[in-house]
């Protein structure tokens, strides 16, 4: 019997490509979806698309769906205790491992690690240290159909936003930007390819600028804000 793992997705990219490698590797039972939401605006953190959507891709996927509902700005303190509430519950099913779609972020995958092992479960990472210019052409080459929901003023205009992913989108990222947006550039809602019964129903709606304030690092810093632009995606 293959032990039983929770998939952490996104909705993007980069969380399909390793929920299909996964899936082909046949290692694990994928017993659930689980997907951090902000509770007052029912989206995905970061990535701004709607929870309607994420649930036609879960159902799309035929896997359940675990929806983790954090505030608006949680404080450390408040994210650990959702978190190991949320944990406790996905233990009680027998699950003993989870997987994750990041690439090559050390940090952040030692803090999964850490998080993990304190309760008894292990860190799976399908894609780790995988070159990014191989994995998006490997994406689009298996016939998957993404588009961008989420840019980083620091990075990308707002032209990037409300774009699929294609060859002309990947020759169009300026030379510092990672194809896979591994470095926070960019995040995407993937709608279709080889993993889902269907493709997700979506219209392209209006683009939004939102600002967040850049923490300082010294009291000399200036004031300043990250931007941060959001292509809203609608059921259809």
């Amino acid at each position: 019997m293959k032990p039983k793992a929770l998939f952490n997705w996104s909705s993007g990219k980069d969380s399909a490509l390793a929920l299909y490698k996964t899936l082909q590797e046949d290692q694990y039972e994928i017993s659930t979806l689980l997907t951090s939401i902000n509770a007052e605006f029912q989206r995905i953190s970061m990535h701004g698309v709607h929870v309607s959507l994420l649930e036609k891709q879960a159902e799309s996927l035929g896997i359940s769906l675990i929806k983790m509902e954090l505030p608006k700005e949680p404080s450390m303190e408040e994210y650990q205790q959702i978190m190991s509430k949320t944990m406790a519950e996905i233990q009680a099913r027998g699950i003993t491992y989870s997987v994750f779609g990041d690439i090559f972020l050390e940090d952040l995958r030692t803090y999964r690690e850490d998080q993990l092992n304190a309760i008894g479960m292990k860190a799976v990472f399908p894609l780790w240290k995988q070159n990014t210019s191989n994995l998006i052409h490997k994406f689009l080459e298996l016939g998957f159909k993404t588009i961008v929901t989420c840019v980083n003023g620091s990075y990308l205009d707002q032209s990037f936003a409300g774009r699929i992913i294609d060859q002309k989108f990947l020759d169009d990222l300026p030379a510092n930007v990672d194809p896979c947006g591994e470095n926070g550039e960019f995040h995407t809602f993937t709608f279709d390819g080889p993993i889902f019964k269907k493709p997700v129903p979506f219209e392209i709606g209006e683009t939004v600028k939102k600002t967040y304030p850049k923490p300082k690092t010294s009291p000399e810093e200036e004031d300043g804000d990250y931007v941060f632009w959001f292509c809203d995606l609608l059921l259809k």
